[in-house]
């Protein structure tokens, strides 16, 4: 829907990326941040997500508004407070405007997969963190199927991409210290398979879901290639730069310590799991019906690489 008038909220990794792709092909965008962060080519207001009123406001005369937006701490009694009232407020504005809601989701819905996870898959976690978003996503899904409002979320495994920050596991902690020909250490064990989202290709799938003029109130999944390991990565970037970095895994029981005494602690070890087994993401719905592909793993790889080299 080329030329469409858009709200986003929330201007992290993927918000960046997706006012990017979507002001490049010419829509009109606005970003709701609490610090009404300014983006090139999109317009700006301040807004707190869980402000329905704000909100509402925001998204008069907007096609579509898309809930990029995710809490500052990683601790699921964080979540368990600053969430709701987000998903709340969204549906509000959606109801309130007639605009489409499209959701940025994750796999936490799913908890501890027993093969790869699929558009179908059952939402089995027990992991607070989890619940959280499993009952977001519910709210909004019986909202649509109430014929409130219009809604989908798009789900991304762990993203990684230029502009991915400190905090991403395939980040700049990971991708320095190997370039560097150091240890990177690493939730979990490296040499499980695990896939990976690129910001481009979440973006792309965002805009997609936006775009679909079939039904509604459905999970899409990001197109996200082959699963890889983090040895395996390890192993290309030294091929590719000659450094002779690895990859260490944290050990399990300094987590679970570090989360006795710090929340953000506590929320990685208790979503570690996806590192401790495969952890493999499948989009071939999302594919086939969206026409979205995952970016060729060698060059997003090296452009995410890239990005993270010093200048000299």
């Amino acid at each position: 829907m080329t030329g469409g008038n858009h709200l986003v909220i929330g201007a992290g990794p993927i918000g960046r990326e997706l006012v990017h792709q979507l002001t490049e092909r010419g829509d009109q965008v606005l970003v709701a941040t609490r610090s009404g962060t300014r983006l090139p080519l999109a317009e700006a207001v301040t807004a707190d997500a869980s402000d329905a009123a704000a909100l509402i406001g925001a998204a008069e005369g907007a096609d579509t508004i898309f809930l990029c937006s995710n809490p500052a701490v990683y601790a699921a009694d964080e979540w368990q407070r600053v969430w709701p009232p987000i998903f709340r407020a969204a549906i509000q504005a959606a109801r309130s405007s007639g605009a489409g809601l499209v959701v940025m989701g994750n796999l936490y819905p799913y908890g501890k997969p027993e093969g790869p996870m699929t558009e179908c898959s059952p939402e089995m976690t027990t992991e607070a963190k989890g619940v959280v978003r499993r009952e977001g996503w519910a709210a909004v899904k019986a909202a649509h199927d109430a014929g409130e409002i219009r809604a989908v979320e798009v789900r991304a495994s762990d993203y990684f991409g230029p502009g991915a920050g400190g905090t991403a596991h395939l980040g700049e902690r990971f991708f320095g210290p190997i370039m560097a020909s150091k240890t990177a250490y690493v939730v979990g064990d490296p040499a499980m398979p695990h896939s990976w989202s690129y910001l481009p290709d979440i973006a792309a799938t965002l805009v997609a879901a936006a775009d679909h003029t079939g039904p509604w109130g459905r999970v899409w999944h990001v197109p996200s290639g082959l699963p890889h390991s983090r040895h395996e990565i390890a192993d290309t970037l030294n091929d590719w730069f000659d450094a002779h970095g690895k990859a260490a895994g944290v050990p399990q029981w300094l987590l679970a310590g570090l989360g006795l005494f710090s929340p953000q602690w506590r929320g990685v070890y208790e979503s570690s799991y996806q590192f401790t087994a495969p952890f493999v993401l499948e989009a071939t719905e999302t594919e086939r019906m969206l026409g979205v592909q995952a970016t060729p793993w060698p060059a997003a790889l090296r452009e995410t690489a890239q990005s993270y080299r010093p200048l000299s």
